[in-house]
């Protein structure tokens, strides 16, 4: 299951209270060409934190540690190759891997037809 949050992240439930998360097409879309993704943040994060920073072509903009959890991996390959990002951003360009994930925490995140509406203007 997906969900969203109104800072432009998705996050994909694993079983046992895992994560993965990164930055959706939208984000990715209006930031353009994605040059830099410097996650720096590890270890247990608060929700709406920043944690790092991704930079494009046209501008840089904060990440925001998406809910309460702990960063226990960061996509290494995006630093030799953060166009992953643009090319996939659901798939191969997924930038954090969390866990102790609240799953009553998660299900209150966006759905799809939610942010599909929050980014429909």
């Amino acid at each position: 299951m997906i969900r969203y949050t109104a800072e432009h992240f998705w996050v994909r439930l694993e079983a046992g209270g895992t994560a993965v998360a990164g930055i959706t097409r939208h984000a990715q879309d209006t930031l353009g060409d994605i040059v830099v993704v410097d996650v720096t943040a590890r270890g247990r994060q608060a929700e709406n934190t920043v944690i790092g920073v991704v930079e494009s072509v046209k501008t840089a903009s904060d990440l925001h540690m998406p809910l309460d959890a702990e960063i226990t991996e960061v996509n290494a390959a995006l630093a030799d190759n953060p166009a992953l990002v643009n090319e996939d951003p659901m798939g191969a360009g997924w930038m954090l891997r969390l866990s102790h994930v609240d799953e009553a925490r998660f299900a209150t995140l966006l759905d799809e037809a939610a942010y599909d509406a929050l980014t429909a203007g």
